[in-house]
């Protein structure tokens, strides 16, 4: 394989992270709407997020793309092949996420939200600061994995003449007809792509983790003012919200007055030694003249 073929592989490969960054953020978005609203108390949000769940997680992402590709151009809207591709995928797996979304807030403990609502918080109030802290942590394992499928399926892609990796492979092998160092190739860069996407989400999940108490948070300097961290007992989530929401003034004011009140107490003590002390010192000096 020349050179300039293997640059064209890089170009394909280029183009796969590209598509599989988009359909990965559009999909969490539409996992995250889905997912809560499935869990939503009002009836008809509900069937419709399950509609859209049931639909595209039951059809195929590749006639999908073609669907939007070849069928959606007869309709009036023609979309250009990288945004039929990502749309599709995003569709696709925007639907599992959303099951995913939805089981993970299932998973917070109920005594969660009823503290949090003891506490007077708004129902937006306990899903930001209270569930989703928690449900994310459950979350990102399965994300994971449905990461690495949505790498590995945006090989579909190349169907609808999107150049990414498969694409450009096939064109190297057509071009070299040596088959296998070509696949060969590709199945590294897969590899290698797919290798990187899961350290970085288990950086996320250990980040996740630390931050609601459930894992070692990074060394940080010790704030003799701060209130005590949670640490992961079944209020960890209340108290961390409480805290976000405490105003900073309470802090910043009892640190200012527990360092007030210290520096004067012990001015005051030592200045009341010295006085006793000084006293003794020329009682004793009077007596031993006498």
């Amino acid at each position: 394989m020349t050179m300039p073929l293997f640059l064209l592989l890089l170009q394909g490969l280029w183009v796969t992270v590209q598509l599989t960054v988009l359909a990965a953020a559009l999909a969490t978005v539409f996992a995250f709407v889905a997912g809560l609203a499935r869990t939503s108390t009002r009836r008809p949000v509900r069937i419709l997020a399950g509609l859209y769940v049931e639909v595209f997680r039951a059809t195929s992402a590749l006639v999908l793309m073609f669907w939007l590709f070849f069928a959606l151009p007869m309709l009036g809207w023609q979309l250009a092949p990288l945004w039929a591709g990502t749309l599709a995928l995003a569709l696709s797996y925007g639907a599992y996420g959303a099951e995913v979304v939805r089981a993970a807030v299932a998973a917070v403990p109920a005594g969660q939200t009823e503290a949090a609502v003891a506490l007077n918080l708004t129902r937006w109030q306990r899903t930001r600061l209270v569930v989703l802290p928690q449900a994310v942590v459950e979350m990102l394992p399965s994300f994971s994995n449905l990461l690495i499928e949505l790498l590995k399926g945006t090989s579909l892609a190349s169907i609808v003449v999107i150049a990414e990796l498969t694409f450009d492979a096939n064109l190297v092998r057509l071009a070299t007809g040596d088959s296998a160092l070509v696949y060969a190739t590709i199945l590294v860069l897969y590899f290698a792509v797919a290798f990187l996407l899961t350290r970085v989400m288990r950086l996320l999940e250990r980040r996740a983790k630390a931050a609601v108490g459930r894992g070692p948070a990074a060394p940080t300097a010790p704030d003799p003012a701060a209130p005590p961290a949670p640490t992961g007992g079944p209020l960890a989530g209340v108290a961390g919200a409480l805290r976000r929401l405490a105003p900073a003034g309470a802090r910043t004011g009892t640190a200012a007055g527990a360092r007030t009140g210290t520096a004067a107490g012990a001015r005051t003590g030592t200045a009341t030694g010295a006085r006793t002390a000084t006293g003794a010192r020329a009682r004793a000096g009077e007596g031993s003249a006498a």
